[in-house]
């Protein structure tokens, strides 16, 4: 089984540090991931491989359209490269902390390329609100 599945209950440290649950730092790796806020409220945490598409797709829409360069601006000047140390434990600044309403307790949930980090709150409302074609999206899914 290949990427990341699951929900998570974890604590922000007195530091802002985030510890990753075995099982998705397993599906990680060992190598950089990259931290940024592509869409509120979450956070997104991507690791090498899956950031390395990205970046090839952020290069061909430069390269195809003049106007691409302020959407590249946003993405990339708020992302933030993090290594997790031996426990799993990474920083997340505190302005991501600020605008992903982080505070004490977190949800960390695998999306199969990447990981999102939630305030619990923000992630059940999210959830609450399901689109009005949820049935026949998971047939499509499903069968």
């Amino acid at each position: 089984m290949n990427g990341f599945l699951g929900r998570y209950e974890k604590r922000l440290d007195d530091k802002g540090r985030l510890s990753l649950p075995i099982p998705l730092r397993r599906a990680a790796g060992d190598g950089p991931l990259v931290l940024l806020q592509y869409q509120v409220p979450a956070l997104t945490l991507f690791p090498g491989t899956a950031w390395g598409k990205i970046e090839d797709r952020l290069k061909d829409f430069r390269r195809s359209d003049g106007s691409a360069d302020l959407y590249v601006l946003r993405i990339t000047s708020s992302a933030v490269p993090v290594t997790p140390d031996k426990l799993g434990r990474f920083r997340i600044p505190e302005w991501m902390q600020k605008t992903a309403s982080l505070e004490g307790e977190v949800l960390v949930v695998g999306s199969l390329d990447r990981i999102e980090i939630w305030n619990p709150g923000l992630f059940h409302a999210h959830l609450a609100d399901d689109p009005p074609d949820v049935s026949a999206f998971m047939h499509k899914i499903f069968g």
